[in-house]
């Protein structure tokens, strides 16, 4: 991926940060960014395509990896994102 592209991580859920919609929505949001950051920064990793290219915002929709394992699946362990799989999503406020 070059530089100015974007990418939504596909496997999982995480909190919006932009606004968030409650406290707690807000406390996991800011606890994700900064977990995620060095993950990514850590080395190089493979933003794997899946069966749909983008989201509705233009953002290329990709599983992260990096050895085989899924950087999202690591703020899942962490409590900071869900498993995403596509459908609706339940609200973070009041989800626990």
């Amino acid at each position: 991926m070059d530089g100015g592209t974007k990418i939504c991580i596909a496997d999982i859920d995480t909190p919006e940060t932009h606004p968030p919609r409650c406290a707690r929505e807000a406390r996991l949001g800011q606890a994700a960014t900064p977990k995620m950051h060095p993950l990514l920064n850590a080395g190089p990793f493979t933003p794997t395509p899946i069966k749909r290219d983008v989201d509705r915002y233009g953002r290329k929709l990709r599983i992260v990896e990096r050895g085989g394992e899924s950087l999202g699946a690591v703020l899942v362990r962490h409590g900071l994102a869900r498993r995403y799989g596509g459908g609706k999503r339940p609200p973070w406020c009041g989800w626990a």
